[in-house]
């Protein structure tokens, strides 16, 4: 085999190796990977090494690999950018005229929340964030929403190691509180933020679905409760999870 065949070679497996770290629901272990991939186990370990080093992938202190916040990232911008993010912001776009208040994307990024798409309101008074922002996951609508949506294992990896700062007053900081707050926006497949990561601004979020049970995003809507009210949020709720069915469709294509 020629040398470039063999580097094309290695470049697919590395992608292999990625591609079913970002897959797996919850972080793998060695064997995990060398029986989905049907590789060696030398051959795997190598290409773990390689990745690891370039900041790809990362391994936890209990030896299970995920994906680094490096490659999470890159998706998230290939996502901002790829082609079906037009129809996505045309999406937004309706939404936004038709409620009257801004609208966004969000996806999750590590133990943060990052705004894929954002679609701002005429009011003056707003709150401005571009995409590519990120926002805490215990304190946001659609936060709270993904966070919900996580496989157990790993969503109780998270709630433990999330560091729960109070950014208001109304700010959860309680484990054993979020993880009740969790339980009952999955079930509703709706979430709420009461003035939880601002004070004067409130927000719901609803899933984007891949399937039954996976969500892969959050559209939400939020306002300053100087203009509306919660209540006034929730009767768009319709509209709302009609745009996350559409939006889903993008992420199907």
């Amino acid at each position: 085999m020629s040398t470039s065949n063999q580097s094309n070679a290695a470049a697919v497996r590395a992608f292999r190796v990625l591609e079913t770290l970002a897959e797996a629901s919850s972080p793998l272990s060695m064997t995990d990977l060398v029986n989905a991939l049907e590789l060696p186990k030398q051959t795997v370990h190598r290409i773990l090494v390689q990745l690891m080093d370039a900041w790809l992938v990362t391994r936890s202190a209990d030896r299970l690999y995920e994906c680094s916040p490096r490659v999470r990232m890159l998706a998230v911008n290939v996502l901002m950018h790829a082609g079906p993010a037009a129809a996505r912001h045309v999406l937004l776009e309706q939404l936004v005229a038709k409620i009257g208040e801004t609208c966004n994307l969000t996806m999750l990024a590590g133990n943060d929340v990052v705004y894929v798409d954002r679609v701002e309101t005429e009011w003056p008074l707003r709150m401005h964030l571009q995409p590519g922002s990120h926002v805490p996951l215990h304190c946001s609508a659609s936060g709270k929403l993904l966070l919900s949506f996580l496989p157990k294992d790993r969503r109780e990896r998270v709630i433990e190691t999330l560091p729960l700062r109070a950014y208001s007053e109304r700010t959860i900081t309680d484990r054993g509180e979020l993880r009740k707050e969790l339980t009952v926006t999955r079930r509703r497949q709706l979430a709420i933020n009461n003035q939880e990561h601002l004070q004067g601004l409130i927000a719901i979020a609803v899933p984007v679905m891949l399937d039954r049970n996976r969500a892969c995003a959050a559209i939400a809507v939020q306002a300053p409760v100087g203009r509306v009210v919660l209540d006034d949020l929730l009767a768009f709720l319709p509209d709302l999870r009609l745009a996350a069915e559409e939006t889903a469709k993008t992420f199907r294509q």
